[in-house]
Formats: structure tokens, C-alpha cells, sequence
């Protein structure tokens, strides 16, 4: 991942005057974690990963083709940054603990088990979103 540094610091002052001076350089720094693009073959991995498991599983991708292919790449993204296809749909505290603890990681829990997928890349037959291709 690449790591950008905050450049500008930002106070909000409620009842400060404005002949305050100027905050002092803080002497840490902030870093800012940036999006990582996943590699074209991780892609194509968990594109050939979710085709398989759609066949084998009975569901379908979305009928909105953009759907899939955000939820595809967001795996793919995570198997490169966490070494593992953690679901892209949910907000963690700590990707890494929830990756390695399997929980979330795609199939999740409740697809296998229900087949309820949260990021709607699975999708069964009587969903009004199922589209009819299972590649």
C-alpha cells in the first residue's frame, strides 16, 4: 500500500479568537493509507474464483454488470493488500484481525450457510436483481 502524509493540519475552533497564533508543527505524523489498484491477475483469480462458485452454488451475478465487476475488483484488492478475499460490502475496524479471522472472507459465513451475500454478487434465481449469467 502506498502511505501519503497529511501536509496540512485543520483546527476548528469554537470560541478562539482570531489573533490566535498558529498552531505548532506537531512533531508526529499523520499517515494516510491510499486505494491500491489489485494486480490484473488478481482480478482475473477471484473473476474465475466467483464464475466457479456462481455454477456451484446455484446463483447468479447481478443483472447490473457494474455491480459485479466493483465487487470482484474489491476482492481482488483485498486478497493483494490482506492476502485474503475479504468481503468488500462491510466497514471493519481492523481488516487485517477480520481477514484472518475468516469470518467475512468471500464465500462468507452467511453465503455458505444461507446463501445470503451482502455484497450482491451472488444472487439466488428468485432475487429481483438475479441477472441470468453465472459468468
Amino acid at each position: 500500500m502506498k502511505a501519503l502524509q497529511a501536509s496540512t493540519s485543520y483546527n476548528v475552533g469554537f470560541g478562539i479568537s482570531a489573533a490566535a497564533p498558529p498552531p505548532r508543527p506537531s512533531r508526529h505524523r499523520h499517515v494516510i493509507l491510499a486505494q491500491v489498484e489489485p494486480t490484473e491477475k488478481s482480478v482475473e483469480i477471484m473473476r474465475k474464483f466467483s464464475e466457479q462458485y456462481a455454477r456451484r452454488s446455484g446463483t447468479y451475478f447481478c443483472v447490473e454488470k457494474g455491480v459485479t465487476s466493483v465487487v470482484i475488483k474489491g476482492l481482488a484488492e483485498h486478497k493483494d493488500t490482506l492476502g485474503a478475499p475479504l468481503c468488500p460490502c462491510r466497514h471493519y475496524d481492523d481488516k487485517y484481525a477480520e481477514a484472518q479471522q475468516g469470518f467475512w472472507n468471500c464465500p462468507c459465513v452467511p453465503m455458505r450457510e444461507r446463501k445470503e451475500c451482502h455484497c450482491m454478487l451472488f444472487l439466488t434465481p428468485d432475487n429481483d436483481f438475479a441477472g441470468q449469467e453465472q459468468v
